[in-house]
């Protein structure tokens, strides 16, 4: 498929304006970036998904959107959302989300079922943090303020891509500018909402008449291939996907395996699932 034109907005969301990338026409497609990451994650399946109206907003404090001091919530970042399809005209649409917007994602249809259309979650949990991984994301975000985003970011890198993918410099070197490139206060938030986000295996099965694909790197480090697993068996009907080759970032490790997974599973969402 050829590249989309890409169509960028400012749009101004409960106090704070968010930048989000449009490409194709069609039904209507959801991208959530993790953390601390921007929509440029999605790039490939940006350009090459034209038969869908792909959307993907930097989250608030993060890539080219604004940096409130406060609001960092998941249940923020998901109004946020829903917010940005109210100013679009979009009454519905699927919902793909990795890590920690694999955790908005399942917000968001805790709050806006009827506006799901279908979902993705890829290399994410619906866990909420141990008290153990609490305790790791408030180190994390003390070695930011004393250390720098530079610093935490080298240490954050090998864990996140696959040994394979560490060895190339079209993964890395992306990656690396967009993790140094997160305002610190857009960082320091999303690991306090991460940090205090809820339980969702609780909800997991009432996402069963929800067309739903759950998605993970075979190396995954972060949400190993066991959690997806566990995570898709108890969704009723969700299809699970293993890709070789990648760890916790499928979309930027295998763009192109990524971008085929989603038009295939979309392709065979029925019409009626898009309002």
């Amino acid at each position: 498929m050829a590249h989309s034109e890409r169509r960028v907005h400012r749009l101004a969301v409960d106090g704070v304006d968010l930048a989000v990338e449009e490409t194709g026409l069609g039904p209507p497609v959801l991208f959530i970036h993790g953390f601390p990451l921007d929509r440029t994650i999605w790039r490939h399946q940006l350009d090459h998904l034209g038969l869908y109206r792909s959307i993907a907003p930097d989250l608030r404090g993060m890539g080219a959107s604004g940096v409130p001091a406060d609001g960092y919530t998941i249940a923020q970042y998901a109004v946020d959302l829903a917010r940005v399809l109210d100013s679009l005209g979009v009454n519905q649409a699927g919902i793909c989300g990795l890590s920690m917007g694999g955790y908005v994602a399942l917000e968001f249809a805790r709050r806006f079922r009827d506006r799901v259309a279908s979902m993705v979650l890829m290399d994410t949990r619906a866990e909420a943090d141990s008290p153990a991984a609490a305790e790791a994301r408030i180190a994390m975000a003390q070695r930011a303020r004393n250390e720098g985003l530079a610093v935490v970011t080298e240490e954050m890198l090998p864990k996140l891509l696959a040994a394979e993918s560490l060895s190339r410099d079209s993964v890395v070197a992306p990656l690396r500018r967009m993790m140094r490139a997160t305002p610190l206060a857009g960082f320091l938030g999303a690991l306090q909402a991460m940090r205090e986000r809820v339980d969702y295996r609780g909800g997991l099965a009432a996402l069963g008449p929800t067309p739903t694909m759950v998605v993970v790197g075979a190396q995954d480090a972060i949400t190993p291939p066991t959690l997806a697993r566990t995570m898709s068996a108890a969704i009723p009907g969700a299809k699970l996907v293993e890709v070789d080759g990648a760890g916790h970032l499928v979309p930027m490790e295998q763009p192109e395996t990524t971008t085929q997974l989603l038009r295939k599973f979309w392709g065979g969402v029925k019409p009626g699932g898009w309002d």
